[in-house]
């Protein structure tokens, strides 16, 4: 692995966890969210992602082989967890019997999801700085 290599992988983790951060505070800013277009409460949201891999030839065996080049999003999907439901019937979204439906969306979950991609972001970013730290002292010696 080349330290251009490493830091497409990094590049791609980043990406992915402004990502999460931007969807992670649609969630949070949706909390109250009692009608949207699609009809209903708003329904919380994730990112999907998975390894993104490509088939190279290794360069000592010649044999094809899978390498990892990061990180890709697949989608984003809506959680399908049931809304919470509150009586308040002078609400304009109550059911006949009173009751609103509200967002599947949990704060706490919310902010424990926010902190932890917070770090990674920050591990990404610390992983970056290192591989350019590395090619920059490669470049040095190589001057000399």
């Amino acid at each position: 692995m080349s330290v251009f290599n490493s830091m497409q992988i990094n590049a791609s983790g980043l990406t992915l966890e402004r990502l999460k951060m931007d969807t992670i505070s649609t969630n949070i800013a949706n909390v109250n969210t009692t009608r949207t277009e699609e009809g209903g409460p708003y329904r919380r949201r994730d990112v999907i992602f998975q390894e993104a891999l490509i088939r190279e030839r290794n360069k000592v065996t010649g044999k094809m082989e899978r390498k990892s080049v990061g990180v890709r999003v697949t989608g984003i999907e809506e959680d399908d967890v049931n809304f919470k439901y509150t009586y308040d019937p002078n609400h304009p979204d109550a059911d006949v019997d009173g009751y609103v439906a509200k967002p599947n969306v949990n704060m706490v979950d919310e902010m424990i999801a926010l902190i932890n991609t917070q770090r990674t972001y920050e591990a990404n970013i610390t992983a970056l700085n290192t591989s350019k730290s590395i090619l920059k002292k490669t470049l040095e010696i190589s001057k000399g």
